[in-house]
């Protein structure tokens, strides 16, 4: 059995929090979602790999700190970014993979990555 540990509260939050007032400006919005050191990190990782456990990230995020790790991937989830799921096994097993809102991300990412790419070749 599985389950995806967002609910109707959460979707509150994120109205709440996300988009504050009308006249909000989409690109401070979306870097509010992407805001927090690992969030991109976490989203490429999960990209990468498909479904991933937590600990598989912890690794391969350079042992960030458990409770770090935990914050951000409750934000991305509650924000519609990934999905979490819970499967009734012994031993339990979590798995987070990237919702279909998250996988519209891919191309906004790569983006940002030739910008950088094109940045740091003119700031030589």
């Amino acid at each position: 059995m599985e389950n995806t540990t967002i609910d109707d509260n959460q979707h509150d939050t994120f109205e709440n929090n996300i988009f504050p007032g009308k006249n909000s400006c989409p690109v401070t919005n979306a870097l509010k979602i992407l805001s927090g050191k690992y969030k991109l990190p976490i989203i490429e990782a999960i990209t990468e790999n498909c479904a991933r456990r937590f600990g598989e990230l912890r690794r391969e995020l350079d042992n960030v700190a458990q409770a770090t790790l935990t914050t951000q991937l409750r934000e991305l989830e509650r924000d519609g970014i990934i999905e979490r799921y819970a499967y009734a096994e012994s031993p339990p097993r979590v798995e987070y993979k990237l919702s279909l809102l998250g996988q519209s991300l891919l191309p906004v990412i790569e983006v940002l990555k030739t910008w950088n790419d094109q940045y740091c070749q003119q700031r030589v």
